[in-house]
């Protein structure tokens, strides 16, 4: 692999994103044309039909696949490709995104990242997991496992994982189009009715409907569309084993996240990640998952994220933010949307666009990471100011 092989070739010149949440009126295409346009109006893109070279999406739960985005925003004629790859699908179709530019393929192309899973008629991905050692699991039994093992293994303990989902709760009633916005306490938190011990209700994501749409053109190309774009650093994808049947899975860790984690610092020349990175939006399925991602990224040692939550590290006015808009947990999660709606944040974030969210940042890098399947795949996406 040469790492160097994407830095700073590919730019961020138009970002948008409809409004998450339970969308009972709007169809898939509503939400795509919603997030579409606004990516338009912030490249200053008048001509789609004859600026955008090709599409790349990402869906989960597609109802007619590539159609849905053909057909909503009228761009035939071109190669329009869909991926799919548990909740690291929409990190996936921007990565495939920028390939193609870099590559000198193309010099403008879309990304869209869209699902509608509240149509589905059930309100999580699904109802059990094929099985972790034999024995049926629901996501959250499975996820609260590693809790345990964790809560044993380096003291943490409840009040700890309550403490992310108040400052995600918080970071997301300031972000205008995410689904929840409700202050919690601590004590809401730990009262709350238990999901699967030690998770309760504020521990746990909702699936969302959603929509997300980023332009990505050459770096030669993009001052022609705006002074501030946002340059790829990286982005990384990683599968390991199912850890759910892996023998040397140890339950304190996700080996995909610190494998792409490698490859994705590798590409961006990120040694030092606490220092060298600004902020990140990080999946936050459980809040158990957000804290183990802390340790997994290496923007902290194994064991000590108890301290570093505590101490307010990660907090909108913290070293190092991480969710600034709410992360899954308020802002939503529709599964294919969830990894280019990070990058959105990002990109708003770099630019000092993301009004009452806004956080001081050094002018450096920026990362978003999703996990997904059992876990078994990560994607990381790292991005930056020029």
């Amino acid at each position: 692999m040469n790492p160097e092989a994407i830095r700073d070739k590919v730019a961020i010149v138009g970002m948008g994103c409809c409004k998450f949440g339970e969308n009972w009126d709007k169809a898939p295409e509503d939400m795509i044309v919603e997030a579409a346009f606004e990516a338009y109006e912030d490249a200053g893109i008048t001509e789609p039909q004859k600026q955008i070279e090709a599409v790349f999406c990402g869906a989960v739960y597609p109802s007619r696949g590539t159609a849905e985005v053909a057909d909503s925003l009228k761009l035939y004629g071109r190669p329009i490709s869909m991926t799919q790859n548990y909740c690291a699908t929409g990190t996936d179709a921007f990565r495939f995104g920028v390939f193609s530019v870099a590559c000198g393929l193309y010099d403008t192309v879309m990304v869209v990242g869209f699902d509608k899973p509240k149509d589905r008629g059930i309100s999580g991905p699904n109802v059990q997991t094929a099985g972790v050692r034999g024995l049926p699991m629901t996501p959250a039994g499975w996820f609260s496992l590693c809790a345990a093992r964790y809560f044993e293994t380096y003291g943490a303990s409840r009040e700890d994982l309550a403490r992310i989902a108040v400052k995600n709760h918080h970071n997301g009633t300031l972000a205008p189009k995410s689904m929840l916005k409700k202050e919690i306490t601590v004590e809401e938190a730990l009262n709350a009715p238990i999901i699967s011990w030690p998770f309760g209700l504020y521990d746990c994501c909702a699936q969302s409907d959603g929509a997300a749409v980023a332009i990505i053109t050459k770096r030669e190309l993009a001052k022609s569309f705006r002074d501030d774009y946002v340059l790829v650093k990286a982005v990384a994808i990683s599968l390991e084993a199912n850890p759910q049947t892996d023998p040397s899975f140890d339950f304190l860790r996700w080996k995909p996240t610190v494998s792409a984690a490698q490859q994705a610092y590798a590409q961006a020349g990120i040694s030092k990640p606490f220092e060298q990175l600004d902020m990140a939006q990080v999946h936050d399925c459980f809040t158990l998952t957000e804290l183990l991602t802390y340790e997994d990224l290496g923007l902290c040692e194994k064991g000590a994220a108890k301290d570093h939550i505590a101490n307010g590290t990660f907090a909108l006015d913290g070293e190092l933010p991480v969710n600034t808009d709410g992360g899954l947990k308020t802002f939503g999660h529709p599964t294919g949307a969830t990894g280019v709606r990070m990058i959105y944040e990002n990109y708003k974030q770099l630019q000092g666009k993301a009004g009452d969210r806004q956080v001081k940042h050094r002018g450096g890098m920026a990362l978003s990471h999703n996990i997904g399947g059992a876990p078994q795949a990560c994607g990381i996406a790292i991005v930056g100011r020029d």
